[in-house]
């Protein structure tokens, strides 16, 4: 998948298209079922195999990294929180057997960036449901294959009373209302639509949407993101250490100029995996234990999403330093301008300012370390 990514990295960037080559592969290799579990026709990979993938896309398209994390994110929290519900193990079952591809729907117009917040609502009717949604932000929403949306519980339950519901096509409808021509991240076709969805009730996922957000939805998505923007880091400083190389040869040995901003792109690019790598081991324990909930690591999964949003970004700044004129070409085998472009959405995907400000509470509860390490 990922060499069929790279072939059509540019052509997607530049027509601001949907990868459909890398998800044709995707679906050939049944990359899209990795994390469902064995007996429902997956391959039982865990969140952590899905990071590495999301890295190694991230490295070559990161559209295609961005698309294939969103998707995974919404497997992860299907398989963690409806394994009591019949309907939804048939749908994991559909998934893997026809390689769906998942998107989501968690933004509305009225709430902006505050997923745990929703203003439309399930309405039942005897035996059916439904909800209609103004959604700011779909990604990749016209090529899904299903959609799983937040919305309030019932029409009198509060905004933050929210489920999660699960609709297949053809039992949602999406009509557009707006354009998707953006700076980066053009192939992930991320317009606003509204959302209008009819079912059965058993399409709402039985855990509330809270505990999805805090268990799955929030340290999946934040780890899953931040491989991706690392992958983008990893393809500029591999740039930057081709044009190092190759000019040093013309050089006879010499270093170029830019050979400090390649220093500290290679050195950022370590610590940035360091913290990805870090956070992953500590979801990992979390999630066997109560931890999972408890502010300190709630704040540290959120804080990974701001630091490595921030670091990733520095990173590639430096690459294209190191590359000089060559980095900041649209052309050429050592231009970086897609990946800079495509690294600056992660400071304003879920605003970084929005996340620092809802942390803050919970920083004031966390007493100061008095040792570097317990």
């Amino acid at each position: 998948m990922a060499a069929t990514a790279a072939e059509s990295a540019d052509a997607v960037d530049r027509e601001a298209r949907f990868p459909a080559e890398a998800f044709t592969a995707a679906r050939a290799q049944r990359l899209l079922s990795m994390q469902i579990p064995t007996e429902l026709g997956g391959d039982g990979a865990s969140v952590g195999d899905a990071v590495n993938v999301c890295y190694m896309l991230g490295r070559v398209c990161s559209s295609t990294g961005m698309i294939f994390a969103m998707h995974q994110i919404m497997v992860a929290i299907l398989v963690r929180h409806a394994q009591s519900s019949a309907w939804h193990q048939e749908f994991l079952r559909r998934i893997a057997d026809d390689q769906l591809l998942l998107a989501s729907s968690t933004t509305e117009g009225q709430t902006g960036g505050d997923l745990r917040n929703s203003s439309c609502a399930v309405e039942r009717s005897g035996s059916h449901i439904s909800l209609s949604k103004n959604a700011t932000v779909v990604s990749y929403g016209a090529q899904g294959d299903a959609i799983l949306t937040t919305a309030r519980r019932a029409p009198e339950a509060p905004s933050s009373d929210q489920v999660l519901v699960a609709f297949v096509k053809p039992e949602y409808q999406l009509e557009s209302s707006g354009e998707w021509n953006t700076l980066g991240m053009r192939g992930t076709c991320s317009p606003g639509f509204t959302l209008k969805g009819t079912g059965v009730p058993d399409q709402v996922l039985p855990d509330p949407y809270q505990k999805i957000h805090t268990h799955t939805m929030m340290p999946v998505a934040h780890l899953t993101w931040s491989a991706v923007w690392s992958g983008i880091a990893a393809g500029a400083v591999e740039r930057a250490r081709n044009l190092t190389r190759a000019a040093a040869r013309r050089g006879g040995g010499q270093l170029p100029p830019g050979i400090t901003h390649f220093t500290r792109a290679a050195m950022s690019l370590r610590s940035l995996r360091m913290i990805v790598s870090a956070a992953l081991l500590r979801f990992e324990t979390a999630e066997k234990s109560e931890e999972i909930e408890s502010i300190d690591f709630q704040n540290a999964l959120n804080l990974l999403k701001v630091n490595a949003s921030e670091l990733a970004t520095a990173t590639v700044l430096s690459a294209m330093q190191a590359c000089g004129l060559s980095g900041y070409r649209n052309d050429g085998e050592f231009s970086v301008s897609r990946h800079l472009r495509d690294v600056l959405s992660s400071s304003v995907m879920i605003n970084n300012d929005r996340i620092l400000a809802s942390s803050a509470s919970g920083a004031l509860l966390v007493e100061v370390p008095s040792l570097l390490r317990d």
